[in-house]
């Protein structure tokens, strides 16, 4: 498959100004306006619209849920991840301030043990610092951090492969996918190259599908890629002049792909232009 978004497609949301964290979870896409530090829900299905579902200190990025069922939402600028309590309230799950002085970014919830993994910028991206590499840490479930792994070039969205304990993270500025073993302690060893991507892709937001293929976001080219181990491309959505910033499966079957889109990464700019929306495309092999 190689389509182009265009006006033709189905557009879930518009009019936010940098929709993150895309999740499908309880019948519902979940998704943060980040740069608002919003995080809404919505059904599809329904013309209710979305409902409001917390909001955070700064910037709010990836989502995930813990074993006892509570959101959790990335507070990036705060470097806490924020766990939303049955009355609405939010409390800090976990603080990486003491151990992390650049944004914290997306993360990933492991089902298996109640582990939480969120990489870190590693510098200022909005004041023009030089790059430097960044970290990924493990949250574990009673909310105390520790370093994971390190070197890694913007560590950005991440999954756990289904069936196997082999989480794959996303090196934006890299152009890499990089593949770790998750140990019984829930450290990261066999730290190896999953994918390199095709020039000029830089992958920010993924989700993967039953196959284990990920689909990844290029947010400098405005294109969504399906990905094989080794770096085969099998299908490929262009968003022309658009930022690709992150995507999910979902919907009744599975094969309901959407896709995060804005016109610029940078705060100031899509506080004027709110052009960030979600659309729907459907895909031949579900997620999981």
């Amino acid at each position: 498959m190689h389509i182009t978004l265009d006006s033709a497609t189905d557009i879930v949301i518009s009019g936010i100004r940098f929709p993150e964290g895309n999740r499908w979870h309880d019948g519902r896409l979940w998704y943060s306006d980040m740069h608002t530090g919003q995080v809404f829900s919505v059904d599809p299905a329904s013309t209710d619209g979305p409902r409001l579902e917390a909001t955070v200190d700064g910037q709010s990025s990836g989502l995930g849920w813990l074993a006892d069922g509570r959101l959790i939402v990335s507070s990036m600028e705060s470097r806490t991840v924020v766990a939303v309590e049955p009355d609405a309230s939010t409390s800090v799950f976990a603080d990486l301030s003491a151990v992390e002085s650049s944004l914290v970014n997306d993360l990933v919830v492991d089902a298996h043990t109640g582990r939480t993994y969120i990489g870190a910028f590693g510098y200022d991206l909005y004041a023009g610092e030089e790059l430097r590499p960044g970290p990924l840490y493990v949250i574990d479930p009673d909310g105390s951090v520790r370093l994971a792994a390190e070197g890694l070039v913007f560590p950005n969205s991440a999954y756990i492969l289904p069936g196997t304990r082999t989480l794959v993270v996303s090196e934006t500025w890299g152009g890499l996918l990089t593949a770790f073993d998750i140990e019984d302690d829930g450290s990261l060893t066999g730290r190896r190259e999953w994918a390199a991507l095709p020039g000029g892709v830089t992958p920010d937001g993924s989700t993967v599908d039953r196959d284990g293929a990920i689909w990844v976001c290029s947010v400098d080219t405005g294109e969504f890629l399906r990905v094989l181990e080794g770096g085969e491309v099998t299908d490929r959505i262009d968003a022309p002049g658009e930022c690709a910033i992150d995507c999910a499966l979902g919907g009744e079957d599975g094969r309901t792909l959407y896709l995060a889109t804005a016109d610029s990464y940078d705060p100031a700019t899509t506080a004027q232009t709110r052009a960030g929306r979600i659309s729907a495309v459907r895909v031949a092999v579900p997620g999981w």
